[in-house]
């Protein structure tokens, strides 16, 4: 067995680097954390995933500008897990900025953060899974695309059912808060439509 501290050094620099910044970030998030109780729960998943990614990267390499992206998407995700999502303040990051809030301008009735994020994961995402279905998959480029797309979507979905099953086993009375459902009953569905819309635009972009 290869010791971890080989499989860190075998990383290139830069994918390194990308690591700690994440893990800073992480960090940061949880200075005079707003909602401790919660952050556990947000931020665990994170930080695991962080502290597997060497050994993840030796057993399937990626090219720096695909981790690039799983980055910045875990990024916006730590942001968004420091205010458990519903209570990101962007309109008074807006009003100190610009003079006026976001959710006036763009007529938004509810906190809208997590379906920025949501989106994101795929937007940021589909080029990487592209990627791991040619290098580890052996997919041509048109099958690895498609793959991706499909993969994207089933994986939004199987999040959606583990966020229910876990706030029920673990939120409890938070269960709500957690979600960041914000009273819509069909945010589940908004988000997995905003996640597919991504991954769409993705394609095309790629494709060009």
């Amino acid at each position: 067995m290869i010791p971890g501290a080989a499989v860190w050094k075998a990383l290139p620099n830069r994918q390194r680097w990308t690591i700690l910044l994440l893990l800073a970030a992480v960090a940061l998030a949880n200075v005079a954390q707003p909602y401790p109780d919660l952050a556990p729960l947000q931020h665990g998943p994170t930080v695991a995933l962080l502290l597997a990614a060497p050994w993840l990267l030796r057993r399937w390499p990626l090219s720096d500008n695909a981790l690039a992206c799983i980055a910045l998407f875990l990024l916006l995700h730590t942001l968004g897990a420091r205010y458990i999502y519903s209570y990101v303040p962007y309109d008074d990051w807006s009003r100190a900025l610009f003079g006026t809030d976001i959710s006036i301008a763009l007529d938004l009735h509810r906190n809208g953060y997590d379906r920025l994020v949501h989106f994101a994961f795929g937007a940021l995402l589909t080029g990487p899974f592209a990627q791991i279905a040619r290098r580890h998959g052996g997919m041509g480029k048109t099958a690895g695309l498609l793959f991706a797309f499909a993969a994207i979507g089933l994986a939004s979905a199987l999040y959606e059912i583990f966020e229910w099953l876990l706030t029920i086993v673990a939120a409890g009375e938070t269960a709500d808060y957690y979600n960041g459902q914000q009273g819509d009953a069909w945010d589940p569905q908004k988000d997995m439509a905003a996640v597919q819309l991504g991954s769409a635009l993705a394609l095309l972009f790629i494709r060009r």
